[in-house]
């Protein structure tokens, strides 16, 4: 007897369908035989198969069973593929009667018949929905990834003997209820916030700025100036994700399984990985590939502590992604993309002992070891990197002060930045861009027109600053920012100004 089963293969971050065929000669030695590109994790699932069926109280057919997981050219991975089929044997077998043509099913099986956790529960749920079909049943740990969508029942499995009772109408499972998304945004929560930062004026504003356009950002400052306390305070005064922002960051973090019990990400991601990582690490990769830290920071901050520190190689990765927003990563069976729309945020010393330019404390570094430390970034990389910004050491009469009316903390700044946010949000209404720091060639001439007084300003600093093209058109975007602060549709000459003051100087001449 032949039965199929819908299931699901993750290829990148989006699921495609697999149908799970079954079949159970009459004839023939008994075997169990899975083909269609199975990976050893589904090649294995033949033992958990016959031990939950057997553990579950149902009876195992001892005939030649052939399983086919098509389409047979696409590789099949991981565990997720035990549950479909079990049930294709128990249907095969004549056990089950139930149409289960409106339902999809996946998750990894227990020897005793108990589901495991399941990665990338949420693009196969977002599948099945766009599939129009009606059932979904998945592992109960993993229920409330599914539970945000809505137009499809989603049924919580704790055992096969479970749903076999419910497929043979003896026992039905609940169906769990969907998940009201307003309280899962009104539930933010920051560790760090900016009224505990001492001093550090001029840094809160180039942070603000920063969040406002979602520009990169470079923190050099001597030792305990305060450049990691800054960029992880960064993520309290982000905007609030979108929805369609927070359902692509899930879909990372699921398929990575790295929700950890959490049904939507509704904060910012921020990664903050060692300077020890490799490329496949950071990028992402591996035969099967699967996504990196710049892929686990979209829509959020990559944070990357002493620069300088990184491999070069490992850095020189980081261009792409940084200017297309997206990473691109091929292998022999095929190639997938993933989203890397970040912001970078990177921290450095200006030398190897840090002092380098210290008034109070002298540098006990030669000039060639400064200049090898400063040249570990490259200039390309650089130059991609909107606001460079010097941190200065926080002075005592500053770590003494204990007043706070004066203060602001990131809840004040949020409101700025969401307002400005929420401009970008109008003006790119009918694009696919979302900040000012997205804008190419065309946008920047739609939405940055000059007026004379700019131009001559922009035209003195290429001259004088030696700017390149790059650079000329992130400062006009940077001006852009800077002018949705402070709610103009204009860019006037200050703008100009204040962004021609973060572009980078150069320290030893």
């Amino acid at each position: 007897m032949l039965a199929k089963v819908n299931s699901s293969a993750v290829v990148g971050l989006d699921a495609v369908p697999v149908e799970v065929e079954i079949d159970i000669a009459s004839q023939g030695l008994p075997s169990f035989t899975i083909v269609g590109l199975p990976d050893k994790a589904v090649e294995e699932s033949r033992e958990r198969v016959r031990s939950a069926i057997k553990n579950s109280g149902a009876d195992f057919p001892s005939k030649r069973i052939t399983v086919n997981l098509a389409p047979a050219d696409l590789p099949k991975e991981g565990p997720s593929y035990d549950l479909p089929i079990a049930l294709g044997i128990l249907i095969a077998s004549g056990q089950i009667e139930e149409n289960i043509d409106d339902g999809i099913f996946m998750g990894e099986l227990s020897l005793d018949g108990r589901l495991r956790h399941t990665n990338g529960v949420l693009p196969q749920a977002l599948l099945a929905q766009s599939k129009k079909l009606k059932r979904i049943f998945l592992p109960q740990i993993n229920a409330k990834e599914a539970a945000i969508l809505k137009g499809i029942k989603i049924f919580p499995v704790n055992t096969l003997s479970e749903l076999f009772f419910h497929l043979t109408n003896q026992k039905l499972i609940k169906e769990l209820r969907h998940l009201n998304l307003k309280d899962h945004f009104n539930n933010e929560t920051f560790e760090f916030d900016m009224k505990d930062v001492k001093g550090q004026e001029g840094a809160k504003r180039a942070l603000e700025i920063a969040a406002a356009g979602n520009h990169n950002i470079l923190l050099k400052g001597p030792p305990g100036a305060g450049k990691t306390l800054l960029a992880r305070t960064l993520p309290s005064i982000l905007p609030t994700l979108t929805l369609s922002e927070a359902l692509e960051v899930t879909k990372i973090y699921s398929i990575s399984g790295l929700l950890n019990d959490k049904s939507l990400i509704v904060t910012r991601p921020f990664r903050s990985p060692h300077h020890t990582t490799s490329h496949i690490g950071l990028i992402g990769g591996g035969t099967t590939p699967k996504p990196g830290e710049i892929s686990l920071a979209h829509r959020g901050v990559l944070f990357l502590d002493e620069f300088p520190e990184f491999p070069r190689h490992v850095l020189e990765t980081l261009r792409q992604p940084v200017e297309d927003g997206i990473v691109t990563i091929s292998r022999s069976a095929g190639r997938v993309n993933f989203p890397a729309k970040f912001m970078l945020v990177a921290a450095q010393n200006p030398c190897p002992c840090g002092f380098f330019g210290n008034p109070t404390k002298s540098c006990k570094c030669n000039l060639n070891q400064i200049i090898r430390y400063q040249r570990r970034v490259s200039g390309p990389m650089l130059d991609r990197i909107d606001i460079h910004l010097d941190v200065p050491a926080v002075k005592v009469e500053k770590l003494h002060s204990y007043d706070t009316i004066n203060v602001e903390n990131s809840s004040q700044i949020r409101k700025r930045v969401q307002k400005a946010r929420d401009i970008q949000t109008k003006r790119f209404k009918n694009s696919k861009i979302t900040s000012n720091s997205e804008m190419g060639n065309k946008e920047i001439r739609e939405f940055c027109v000059l007026d004379e007084n700019c131009i001559k300003l922009l035209q003195l600093a290429v001259v004088k600053m030696n700017l390149s093209a790059r650079s000329y058109n992130r400062t006009i975007k940077l001006a852009r920012t800077i002018a949705d602060l402070d709610g103009l549709s204009n860019i006037n000459s200050p703008h100009i100004a204040e962004a021609l003051q973060y572009r980078p100087r150069n320290d030893i001449i």
